[in-house]
């Protein structure tokens, strides 16, 4: 079995179902990273090594998990970008 492919299955699965807090963002980061190692011992010797499947999906799964948070936290900035223009326009308007 491959070094941590179980640990990256679930911390695939985590990060796109945490995709909506910030959470996920590291959750993903974290997954490939962990899906290094595993990949290139694959690489190296596949007749070895079993669960290649496993830490694949989890990887492809922490790839989406931090494009899903990623983009989480562009919108959460442009929110909170806009609603900080509108209450200085508000607060100055009314001064």
């Amino acid at each position: 079995m491959l070094p941590n492919a179980t640990a990256v299955l679930v911390l695939g699965i985590c990060s796109i179902v945490f995709g909506c807090f910030f959470v996920g963002l590291v959750l993903g980061i974290l997954g490939i990273v962990l899906s290094k190692k595993g990949r290139e011992l694959y690489k190296q010797n596949p007749s070895m090594y079993e669960g290649y499947g496993s830490l694949n999906a989890g990887f492809i799964m922490s790839i989406i998990g931090t494009c899903i948070s990623g983009l989480y936290v562009i919108y959460f900035i442009i929110v909170v970008t806009i609603l900080g223009g509108t209450a200085f326009s508000w607060s100055h308007m009314n001064t």
